[in-house]
């Protein structure tokens, strides 16, 4: 079977995910995961969660490229991104995958800050005199 390929996005992190069937390899900008996320555990489960819900994480080899924001915003892009891919690889697996709302694109994002204001909302400090 050939690469599939799906794209992941959380912030202003973009990931790019290529499926391949293998033996359970995830590597990440050339890195393996261990070595991309170092101490990061519950960031590490959560790129894998995608993977250990539909029971497929010996038996696909996960490349990814990840640009954009920090590790968090990077970790959750390249989760979306695997999910995505999972559904082209197997469309049976959208049922798994939808209600636990890894299909969905978290579209939060950081708030603009607002002329004369000190951050998005914030006011500068009120002086009586």
């Amino acid at each position: 079977m050939a690469k599939i390929y799906a794209t992941g996005k959380r912030k202003t992190s973009v990931a790019k995910v290529w499926l391949t069937p293998g033996k359970g390899e995830i590597t990440v900008n050339g890195l393996s995961l261990d070595a991309w996320l170092g101490g990061l555990e519950a960031k590490k489960l959560r790129v894998k969660q995608p993977l250990s819900i539909t029971k497929t994480l010996e038996s696909v080899d996960i490349k990814a490229t990840v640009i954009g924001g920090g590790f968090g915003g990077q970790a959750d892009a390249l989760r979306h991104g695997i999910a995505r891919a999972l559904v082209k690889y197997n469309p049976d697996l959208r049922g798994v995958l939808k209600p636990e709302g890894m299909l969905t694109r978290d579209s939060r994002v950081v708030e603009r800050k607002k002329p004369g204001l000190k951050k998005a909302r914030r006011s500068p400090q009120f002086s009586k005199r």
